[in-house]
């Protein structure tokens, strides 16, 4: 009776700790956590495609091509999300699609935003003609539709992996660089900053341990900024067929092949689109939540 009694205790003061822990965690509102819910979906679908996938992408089965998803009339409970015009698993194909989607958005987001920061850095150190040339670059390609510069690189050099890995990599990259500029320049004039050149610190070691850090916060607002515009941007090339091209597949050649089809297969159109328009949903709003904890100027 007494060792029920000291089990039955443990295990109320084990809950109590498990409660303890979650009134700890950060009370946000439904709608932040359900996107992060859906982000961190489309994470593990990115790294664990290939064993999330009933059938390959690229199996083919004419005898059962633009098969409905198991919701409608005439579908085949083997295929959930139906079948395109070759009778390949549309889900399967999603999967696939969403894993190259948003790989392809996330290294472009980070190649860019590791350009921009560097040379913002160069930028803000060496001001003069360095900082002259820098900001020119960043003007002119604000000023310039980073897409149709876009389809003019592949008008002229020609659809090849190398070139739209590039473009996915330098979209974007003159928001970060005029950030950073602006931050290290006034950075720069703050007393941490100064207390370290006074000490003699060489400027690379001010700039990673001290500057750094300090104008980390705003860099990672625009980067959940610009990775939803990266995803648009690789869905719309690929939509024009001027992105991934067969075998492979993404978001937006799915739509791409399926338009043909919104009469009599309207799912092999809207059931990418729609995770096109979740993805870019849910990133904007956790960033727009990101940038609410992070900024001090908007915190109550």
């Amino acid at each position: 009776m007494e060792q029920l009694s000291t089990t039955t205790t443990t295990t109320r003061f084990q809950l109590l700790n498990i409660s303890r822990y979650f009134n700890k965690l950060p009370r946000l509102p439904f709608i932040i956590w359900l996107c992060s819910t859906f982000l961190l979906i489309v994470a593990i679908v990115t790294l664990f495609g290939p064993l999330l996938m009933p059938y390959s992408y690229e199996q083919i089965d004419l005898l059962a091509r633009l098969a409905p998803p198991v919701l409608l009339e005439g579908a085949n409970p083997e295929h959930l999300l139906g079948t395109d015009k070759l009778g390949r698993d549309t889900l399967s194909r999603l999967i696939v699609a969403t894993r190259t989607s948003a790989a392809l958005a996330l290294l472009g987001t980070i190649f860019g935003a590791i350009l921009g920061i560097v040379l913002g850095f160069v930028a803000a150190h060496h001001r003069g003609a360095t900082d002259e040339v820098i900001s020119t670059l960043i003007d002119f390609q604000a000023a310039m539709p980073y897409f149709i510069i876009a389809l003019a690189i592949l008008a002229f050099m020609g659809n090849s992996m190398v070139v739209f890995l590039t473009l996915m990599g330098l979209y974007g990259w003159e928001k970060y660089a005029r950030i950073t500029r602006g931050l290290v320049l006034s950075a720069k004039e703050h007393g941490y900053a100064l207390a370290q050149k006074a000490l003699g610190a060489p400027p690379g070691r001010t700039y990673l341990r001290h500057i750094f850090p300090n104008i980390l916060s705003p860099l990672i607002v625009q980067m959940t900024i610009n990775l939803p515009e990266t995803i648009l941007f690789e869905t719309s090339l690929s939509f024009l067929g001027l992105g991934i091209r067969p075998p492979m597949t993404s978001l937006g050649q799915m739509i791409g092949e399926g338009r043909d089809y919104l009469v009599s297969a309207w799912w092999l159109a809207v059931v990418p689109g729609s995770v096109i328009f979740l993805t870019t949903l849910s990133v904007s709003i956790v960033g727009d939540a990101i940038r609410s904890r992070l900024d001090p100027a908007l915190q109550d």
